[in-house]
């Protein structure tokens, strides 16, 4: 099993632990970003960290499939779902709506749990679900490898391999803003640079 502190030390070692002025995907601003796809480049290092993950995800009951949403939860949902020896999907935008294309489906009635890189504000993780209860599936829960919430509660369970606390700030209260550091937007949602 891969400890926390462990699991922060990949984090630090393959430079996914960045510094500087974020934009995140929420509006906010942030001192310092998590760029989990600098980890996962590496297939030992994400087969590793998904399978630790799996194991801490085995309180979830369970699982029929894995879904994450694009791009960051691609490599996360199948290497999840190599380590529970199940169906790995990921679910992308359409039209602004998360959807299953390429032949993915759920059927009714099967657990699904969602796979995500980073959550920061949980809307990816909700959206998943949304998706998977209008197709008849039941969400067993999320699992992440870095939570960095900073406040607002998922309707269903979510386990990590690390839980980060993050200084995030309006942009009109932002320090760095102040002190005239540039801004970056590392983010992928549709519009963001997915990589810095």
């Amino acid at each position: 099993m891969l400890t926390e502190a462990e699991f922060l030390e990949l984090l630090k070692g393959t430079g996914a632990l960045l510094e500087g002025h974020f934009l995140l995907s929420s509006g906010l601003h942030s001192p310092r970003y998590v760029q989990c796809a600098r980890l996962l480049q590496h297939p030992e290092l994400a087969a590793r960290a998904c399978r630790a993950l799996a194991e801490r995800a085995g309180c979830l009951g369970p699982v029929d499939a894995v879904i994450g949403p694009a791009l960051g939860g691609i490599i996360v949902a199948h290497e999840l779902a190599r380590a529970l020896g199940v169906r790995g999907m990921f679910a992308e935008r359409e039209e602004g709506r998360m959807a299953l294309r390429r032949g993915f489906g759920v059927a009714p009635g099967e657990r699904v749990l969602i796979a995500e890189d980073v959550v920061t504000t949980g809307r990816s993780s909700l959206e998943v679900a949304e998706l998977v209860a209008a197709l008849g599936g039941t969400v067993v829960g999320t699992a992440c490898l870095a939570d960095r919430r900073v406040g607002g509660e998922l309707p269903f369970t979510l386990v990590s391999l690390v839980r980060l606390e993050i200084e995030t700030y309006p942009p009109e209260d932002c320090p760095l803003c102040r002190q005239g550091v540039p801004l970056e937007k590392p983010g992928s949602r549709p519009g963001e640079t997915p990589w810095r």
